[in-house]
């Protein structure tokens, strides 16, 4: 079972059982979370296929820094397709990314 932390603005979701966490640290994220629908709303399914799609552009972006601005691409999200994240990493990532292209304008859809 995935286990949540909470400090201030960094959320840390780790599973014991698997060999991955995801820690997202950012200004706001936790409160802008809260007021969002829960992550039983959604599908792990369904989420890993957005998330698909918002990493490989995300990941692309870190790639041009002279395209995109670097500092707000600085790192590449190591997520596989092969991996079943389960539903609370697919939502933490899911959420995270609407709540960047919203604070930062951006549309990772593109």
């Amino acid at each position: 079972m995935a286990a949540s932390e909470v400090l201030s603005d960094t959320i840390t979701i780790s599973n014991p059982d698997a060999e991955y966490d995801i820690i997202i640290i950012e200004p706001g994220f936790a409160q802008w979370l809260a007021t969002q629908l829960p992550k039983e709303s959604y599908t792990a399914d369904v989420l890993a296929i957005r998330n698909r799609t918002k990493v490989a552009e995300w990941n692309r972006r870190v790639g041009q820094p002279t395209r995109f601005n670097a500092q707000l691409y600085e790192q590449p999200i190591n997520y596989f397709s092969n991996v079943d994240y389960g539903l609370e990493v697919n939502y933490k990532l899911f959420m995270y990314f609407k709540f960047f292209e919203k604070k930062y304008s951006q549309n990772l859809l593109q």
